[in-house]
């Protein structure tokens, strides 16, 4: 699996942030850089047809050998905002001891059991971590990187029978806009699958509804010394606002199907101050209510404060189940793929989304499967070597069985 492994460091190496204040598609040119070598590569494989279109969808083919259905296999090239994604310098920890492992000694940054117990499931393995002052990048690199391998395996075993293959690799999922441009006629695949989520086993066709919510306060700025009666200081109400969520419903206390209201930035000064939330739950009649729980606690800075705060609510995307539950034939499948290759499947709702919850509304039915990794999005992000390498072997395994049931 050296191959695999080369891809992934290959990949994570290239800079591709996503940027939710970009009107464009993809949001950041460097997204592109990545599109073009992903071309390149499918075109050395021999793959039918491989193209980047004008928004920097990569798509391609791997013909049938037998008579079956076409299979869609789809991963995001860019990393999220959330945490640096330039200059990334992955590297491999060589038959992980189950100690703490210092990812920069200079910022005493340490990915240690303590705090990710998870570590303790990898003892003996080889793990890639990242240098302590980027994302690793394994969301979603690493689902492209046992795409590619997957496929490439296939194509050197012709004698593996499966349908056709469609790859698909997308811009700007880490914010929310992967599947907005994404040709699904086009795509030509009878349902796919997201290779983007978690630990080995992990699958899921549940994922929350999402909204995001935007709240502005005007203020007015005068002069401390004179302040009395006339500053109106827009920090302190967006304080208040942020007071007014319901403390328990908050991404720090929930888990399962529990869903949140979040608030991850919060940018002021006397003037003017912004506060964004995201809004989840697997539930609509509950997804709808926390929406309404942000207009109430706005309505109520307006009646406090005369008319200061201004709402953007969107809704982003919607709980995939209701178009999976009429094709649980293909989760089904994917469960007996990864038994084929001695993995225990673990179906679990996803807290987050998915290019494949948009897909799915689109007419693309589109489950969830893992990639292996860890603590995406940040610095403690790892994945290890031996679960990309099963995320090839159920890959793998999806396409030959599904030319048998």
């Amino acid at each position: 699996m050296k191959e695999l492994v080369d891809r992934f460091i290959g990949y994570a190496k290239i800079h591709t942030t996503s940027d939710e204040s970009s009107s464009s598609c993809p949001s950041t040119s460097c997204q592109l850089d990545l599109a073009r070598l992903l071309v390149k590569e499918m075109t050395e494989l021999g793959l039918e047809d491989p193209k980047m279109d004008d928004n920097g969808y990569v798509t391609a083919t791997l013909p049938a050998t037998a008579k079956g259905p076409t299979i869609g296999f789809i991963a995001h090239m860019d990393t999220a905002p959330d945490m640096s994604g330039e200059n990334v310098s992955p590297r491999i920890v060589k038959n992980y001891d189950g100690k703490d492992i210092v990812l920069d000694e200079a910022r005493e940054v340490v990915l240690s059991p303590s705090d990710f117990p998870c570590l303790n499931d990898y003892i003996g393995q080889d793990l890639i971590v990242a240098d302590g002052t980027t994302l690793l990048g394994a969301d979603d690199k690493a689902g492209i990187a046992e795409i590619m391998t997957a496929v490439a395996y296939l194509k050197d075993h012709p004698e593996i029978p499966h349908g056709g293959i469609r790859i698909g690799f997308t811009p700007d999922e880490e914010i929310g806009r992967g599947a907005d441009l994404f040709d699904v006629e086009g795509f030509g695949a009878d349902w796919a699958y997201t290779v983007d989520g978690g630990p080995v086993g992990q699958m899921e066709y549940e994922n929350f509804n999402a909204a995001s919510a935007t709240v502005r306060i005007r203020g007015r700025n005068v002069h401390p010394g004179t302040a009395k009666d006339q500053m109106i200081n827009s920090i302190h109400i967006g304080t208040r606002l942020a007071e007014l969520m319901p403390i328990s419903e908050v991404p720090e206390k929930t888990e399962g199907y529990q869903g949140f209201i979040h608030l991850h930035t919060f940018d002021g000064t006397v003037e003017d101050t912004t506060l964004k939330f995201i809004i989840r739950d697997h539930d609509k009649k509950l997804f709808e209510e926390k929406q309404e729980t942000v207009r109430r606690a706005v309505d109520q800075i307006n009646r406090e404060f005369e008319d200061r705060a201004t709402l953007e609510l969107k809704e982003q995307y919607l709980n995939m189940r209701e178009h999976i539950e009429n094709r649980m034939d293909i989760v089904e499948l994917a469960k007996s793929a990864m038994e084929e290759v001695g993995i225990t499947p673990m179906v679990e709702p996803i807290r987050g989304g998915t290019d494949g919850a948009r897909l799915s509304y689109m007419g693309l039915p589109c489950p969830n499967l893992f990639t292996g990794g860890h603590n995406f999005h940040g610095k403690y992000e790892f994945i290890p070597i031996p679960s990309m390498e099963k995320a090839v072997d159920v890959i793998v395994a999806i396409a030959k069985l599904a030319v048998q049931s």
